[in-house]
């Protein structure tokens, strides 16, 4: 929760638990997800009109130390957009012609099938092809080489071809997702795939480490470091593992978030006095203010254009979201049902906001149509942060605790299809989806 690094106000008294743990008096000491501990998916929840889809299992993958079609499928499930249609016992592969008559009538729409086969160098060719039964239509394939450690990211691959071919819209199972774990008295940084498996350490710090945000290009992560005693911004070159001091002015210096453009960010400090917002160039320098306001100003975050930012503001009197022009002017409120809003997230097609509110004591995840200004509740659970949305604007990923344990959860925008992505326990936090990786 960016809200958390406000100093003591209050806007920040008033935060309870859960939402200001992430306050250095607060901080809760709880066993963090182990490195390398496998994430657990659990799809629930049925939606209107998914599309039934069989994926065979690949020919040779038994000998694979991935099982590509069942990452494939759960990839599908996870979307809300797609229905597995078992096709335990096939023995297809991407050069069979499959009797599109036996796959009509065990339901399914489409079929992909494919193979996995290890050469001499240790690489694996990794072949798939994909159906349309219905038509009896071939509707392509592609093949990878790849050495073991890319064998995942060929199944999300795979699971994008298959989402863009039969809906139209680019898939996501490629991108990645940033989150936050504290472990004792450790804090890490973890990147992991949009599944939440194949988690890297990009960073651990005995001091807290909170709002990662991934830069549009997928490069670099802005976050916040209380590594000095007080809350600092950094930016993290993924690929180098190198940083660069982006704000650490007098007081605060908190909630980063990235320009569309990757050369602007804009971020809390309380250099003048209480918490407001600012722009500052990506590589740092001088901070320009967006505005005076008596109130307390956070959590911004741009919309898809770049033209406008939104933020939580205390200047009514309890927090709610607010928006202002990017270049700083007149705040227009936004949130209106409720009497406490927090949390901001823009869909990249700028049509919906993602944010939590406190409703008698419970903090939900909702989401507004901005057109129209509809709001759903989407979720059961009372404890939820951070939702972030997924690049194709289709998914959210939020914190949450399940049965007293936290963990990492994906839900359509229409709340009916969720997925579980933490495993066993841990204190998992503040999760933030990447954007498209470059093809």
């Amino acid at each position: 929760m960016t809200t958390a690094s406000i100093p003591s106000s209050s806007l920040a008294a008033a935060v309870p638990q859960p939402l200001r743990r992430h306050l250095l008096a607060a901080l809760i000491s709880t066993p963090a997800l182990p490195a390398l501990a496998q994430f657990r998916v659990e799809v629930t929840g049925v939606g209107l009109t998914q599309l039934p889809i069989a994926i065979a299992p690949f020919r040779g993958e038994a000998q694979s130390p991935q099982k590509i079609a069942g990452i494939v499928q759960a990839d599908l499930e996870r979307s809300g957009q797609f229905r597995a249609v078992d096709a335990a016992g096939s023995t297809l592969d991407e050069t069979s012609r499959p009797d599109v008559a036996l796959w009509r009538q065990k339901g399914a729409d489409s079929l992909a099938t494919g193979s996995v086969t290890r050469l001499a160098d240790g690489r694996f060719d990794v072949r798939f092809r994909l159906w349309d039964v219905v038509r009896g239509q071939d509707l392509g394939g592609q093949s990878f080489v790849v050495t073991q450690g890319d064998l995942r990211l060929v199944a999300h691959r795979i699971a994008d071809y298959i989402y863009e071919k039969l809906t139209g819209e680019r898939g996501v199972f490629s991108t990645r997702i940033v989150y936050v774990t504290k472990s004792g008295t450790r804090y890490s940084l973890w990147v992991a795939d949009a599944d939440g498996e194949n988690a890297q350490s990009a960073l651990s710090s005995p001091e807290p480490i909170i709002s990662p945000a991934w830069s549009p290009n997928g490069g670099q992560i802005a976050y916040v470091s209380f590594e000095s005693r007080k809350p600092v911004v950094y930016v993290h070159d993924v690929a180098s593992g190198r940083r660069r001091l982006i704000a650490n002015f007098r007081g605060s210096n908190s909630a980063p978030a990235w320009a569309p453009d990757g050369r602007t960010l804009a971020v809390t400090l309380s250099r003048d006095g209480a918490s407001q917002l600012y722009t500052i160039d990506a590589n740092g320098g001088e901070p320009r203010r967006l505005m005076q306001s008596a109130g307390i100003d956070t959590e911004p975050v741009f919309s898809g254009d770049g033209r406008s930012i939104y933020f939580v503001s205390d200047r009514g009197g309890a927090p709610q979201i607010y928006k202002v022009p990017a270049s700083g002017g007149n705040a227009e409120r936004v949130t209106f049902s409720g009497t406490y809003n927090i949390s901001p997230s823009i869909s990249p097609d700028g049509r919906w906001l993602a944010y939590i509110s406190r409703i008698g004591g419970a903090f939900k995840l909702h989401v507004m149509d901005l057109s129209s200004g509809a709001v759903s509740a989407i979720t059961d659970t009372s404890s939820d942060e951070n939702p972030s949305f997924a690049p194709n604007s289709r998914l959210i990923v939020y914190a949450t605790q399940q049965q007293g344990r936290e963990a990492l959860m994906t839900t359509t925008l229409d709340g009916k299809i969720k997925a579980r992505l933490a495993g066993q326990g841990g204190d998992i936090r503040e999760p933030d989806w990447g954007p498209f990786q470059k093809q």
